[in-house]
């Protein structure tokens, strides 16, 4: 008589069908994953005394099935990326991983559909869909875009698939790339508005209308119209005492943190001991009494910088008039034209100076070609010789006369060394003859 067993570990048990025959069925469910192959030790044994044995192993391998999603390594991702970064640029990368095999643990990457403001995600980022690595497709600005989610799946090639998704935080970080923003005083040009008025308007017709409020309550808050001056002006009362408020400089800067923190510093004044401004407050104050002396005109450029790396700015011009009413002044207009009448009075000297430096050239030229022509025949000629009188015709003789001319025409002919052989003759001086006269010569 024969047993058949097998050890007590394994997952299987021997079931009896027939005379010595036993069928290897299992006890419970078995995974791949944990074990994937089984050793089992059959041993056979008989009734005799002694008994007698013998075993057999067998080797089981499990099956794969797909019935593992694929797990990311995190339970969330955060990407961060600097704005104005370029398009392709990497933010971070994603893993998962399937304990299954072959193409039952093979995954796959890719982007869920969504919107990041109106916008589809895949305008924003990429996914390598098998490193799983996220890029940027555009450049993001901070100051429209912030932050964003976006969710990444991870799918294996079974059949059926599974997949599994992750969350992926994406923060844009700030740049300083934005200048400050003045809203107080407006920049000139800027607080302009152009009202078409057609030609053919009557006298009454409505032109345009100035909305303002006021935050007061009753008589506080009735507001009266008028036209004024097209800059910004503030007036500054002459009892003002130093230390006295008078004005405020407002700014903005788009950007966060420390590229946004603002100070304030007056660049150029027409008194510049009589104002001052704070560092980060931009008020504007007076620094000692006003006194009689100080001019009624004063102009304050103001500069305004962020303290981001590298620092940018802007600047902005503060009118200023020392009076205790607008009527006093007669002509509020020429305030902005000082700097500007300045820089035209400073053009018209060097165009003063250029015109002058090139008429005295020009009049030195001259003077010098006429001097150089005046000099010319001497200097071509000085190794002339002079003709002797033996060379002279025998119809002239060197005597006064008392014709038609009736004075005496000295000649001095010069020629270069050896003119002695030239068929020409030259007279050193000579006179008519007494009898010469104009008809004679015709």
């Amino acid at each position: 008589m024969v047993r058949c067993s097998i050890q007590q570990n394994v997952p299987f048990k021997l079931v009896p069908s027939i005379k010595n025959y036993y069928s290897l069925v299992t006890t419970g469910q078995l995974d791949r994953e944990l074990v994937s192959d089984y050793n089992i030790t059959i041993s056979a044994t008989d009734e005799g005394s002694p008994p007698l044995s013998s075993s057999k192993t067998v080797q089981l391998s499990v099956a794969d099935i797909n019935d593992n999603p694929p797990v990311f390594e995190e339970q969330s991702y955060s990407a961060y990326v600097s704005e104005n970064n370029k398009p392709g640029s990497t933010l971070c990368s994603v893993s998962a991983r399937d304990p299954d095999w072959r193409q039952n643990g093979t995954v796959i990457y890719s982007l869920l559909p969504a919107e990041v403001n109106g916008a589809s995600v895949s305008s924003y980022l990429s996914v390598n869909g098998d490193t799983g690595v996220i890029h940027a497709v555009r450049s993001f600005d901070y100051e429209q875009l912030r932050s964003f989610k976006v969710h990444v799946m991870a799918r294996d090639n079974g059949s059926p698939p599974l997949s599994s998704n992750v969350t992926v935080s994406v923060f844009v970080s700030d740049v300083n790339d934005n200048s400050p923003q003045i809203l107080y005083p407006a920049p000139e040009g800027s607080s302009f508005m152009t009202e078409l008025v057609p030609k053919a308007a009557h006298g009454g017709s409505l032109v345009s209308k100035v909305i303002a409020v006021d935050a007061d309550s009753g008589q506080n808050a009735w507001l009266s119209y008028q036209i004024g001056s097209s800059f910004m002006t503030e007036l500054v009362p002459k009892a003002a005492h130093g230390g006295s408020l008078v004005s405020k400089v407002i700014a903005v800067d788009a950007d966060s943190g420390q590229n946004a923190w603002l100070s304030y510093q007056i660049v150029r004044s027409t008194d510049p001991g009589l104002f001052t401004i704070g560092v980060h407050s931009g008020e504007i104050r007076t620094q000692r009494d006003i006194s009689e002396s100080d001019s009624m005109k004063q102009n304050l450029i103001v500069a305004v910088k962020d303290n981001g790396q590298p620092s940018l700015s802007a600047t902005c011009a503060m009118y200023l008039l020392i009076s205790d009413n607008l009527a006093e002044v007669p002509e509020l207009k020429d305030i902005s034209y000082d700097d500007k009448n300045s820089k035209l009075t400073s053009y018209l000297i060097i165009a003063l100076v250029c015109v002058s430096t090139f008429f005295l050239t020009f009049i030195i030229i001259v003077l010098g070609v006429r001097f150089c022509r005046r000099r010319k025949p001497r200097l071509l000629f000085d190794g002339a010789v002079a003709i002797p009188g033996a060379y002279l015709p025998p119809n002239y003789a060197d005597v006064d006369g008392t014709g038609t001319l009736r004075s005496s025409y000295n000649y001095d002919a010069y020629l270069t060394t050896g003119s002695r052989t030239s068929d020409f003759k030259f007279v050193s001086s000579c006179t008519l003859p007494a009898d010469y006269t104009e008809e004679n010569s015709l």
